[in-house]
């Protein structure tokens, strides 16, 4: 994500680059905007990062630690079983970087999501503390998460539907920054091994952060569906501190996907608003993606029939209007 109109790069450095407790103390301090970018590099070389790019923790309380566990604990446990016959949808929301924007995007957009897919009772949201409705944002409980939903799921009928938001680099992915927690990456390699590994095929992963892109093409399934805020080689817009949206949250979470309308069109409507916010701006353009597999049509049917017939009203304030 880039925050300021002036900007031109997003996210922050991969854990790996820091060689010291001070260097991290540093670094988690500081405002991403604030911290040095790698210069872009080609998809080869992205390529050949190591799959395991994950997550530094810090050095946090015995008392600290149990609350964590404990709003994790209460998250997983509140989940509800799949239902036999009906195509349910599993939402898990994560708000990966400190930055209060992605915790306000992140609460907001799993109430959306869970009322769009019929998730009530079967939605997980991560996000930083601004508020107490959310369990602790990391790496290391998004892949929790996901594993118990893997467990939960029938894998061969439902679906899993994930959304993250947070600042983004052309090499290392989706930053996870916490100044009480740690700081991170996941790769795309990464990523697409977890669900690998997790074996869910019928999936929706919406990635909303800088050079999103770079995700499309190694998360792609046959069954699957891949959405991004940006391509590979260009930044997203509007994660200052202060908003209440990114530019992409509040276009697709926020007002496409309030609407009746089937998934494809509320991408397109949410392409058209970023592009036009953009252009007003006068921002480069982040050129959103959308990958949808072969397969994925059958079970995006059974759960659009299940959309709410009425919309429901934007909520926040837009980052364009700023």
């Amino acid at each position: 994500m880039v925050r300021a109109k002036a900007m031109t790069s997003g996210g922050i450095h991969a854990v790996k680059v820091i060689r010291s407790r001070a260097a991290l103390l540093l670094f988690l301090l500081l405002p991403a905007s604030a911290v040095s970018q790698p210069q872009p590099i080609s998809p080869a070389a992205n390529a050949r990062l190591p799959a395991n790019v994950g997550w530094v923790g810090l050095n946090r309380s015995p008392k600290a630690l149990l609350s964590d566990h404990r709003r994790l604990t209460a998250a997983l446990a509140s989940l509800k079983a799949q239902r036999k016959g009906v195509v349910d949808a599993y939402v898990v929301v994560a708000g990966l970087d400190g930055d209060a924007v992605f915790g306000r995007e992140a609460r907001e957009a799993g109430r959306v999501l869970a009322r769009r897919f019929d998730a009530a009772g079967r939605t997980v949201v991560l996000a930083a503390d601004e508020g107490k409705d959310a369990a602790p944002a990391s790496p290391a409980n998004l892949a929790i998460v996901l594993a118990r939903v893997a467990e939960m799921m029938d894998r061969s009928e439902d679906a899993l539907v994930v959304y993250t938001t947070s600042h983004g680099n052309e090499r290392t992915g989706i930053a996870y920054r916490d100044k009480a927690r740690g700081a991170g990456a996941i790769t795309p390699q990464r990523y697409a091994a977890m669900l690998r590994d997790l074996g869910i095929a019928r999936r929706l992963i919406i990635v909303s952060a800088c050079y999103s892109g770079s995700f499309v093409r190694p998360l792609q399934s046959d069954a699957g569906v891949v959405i991004s805020a940006a391509a590979a080689d260009r930044p997203s817009f509007g994660c200052n501190p202060g908003n209440d949206w990114t530019y992409f949250g509040d276009a697709l979470i926020n007002r496409a996907l309030r609407k009746p309308q089937r998934l494809t069109a509320a991408f397109e409507e949410a392409r058209g608003l970023v592009a036009g916010w953009e252009a007003a701006g006068k921002l480069g353009e982040s050129k959103p993606q959308i990958s949808v597999g072969g397969q994925a049509a059958r079970w995006l049917a059974a759960i659009d029939k299940r959309i709410p017939a009425t919309a429901t009203a934007p909520v926040g304030r837009s980052p364009a209007a700023r």
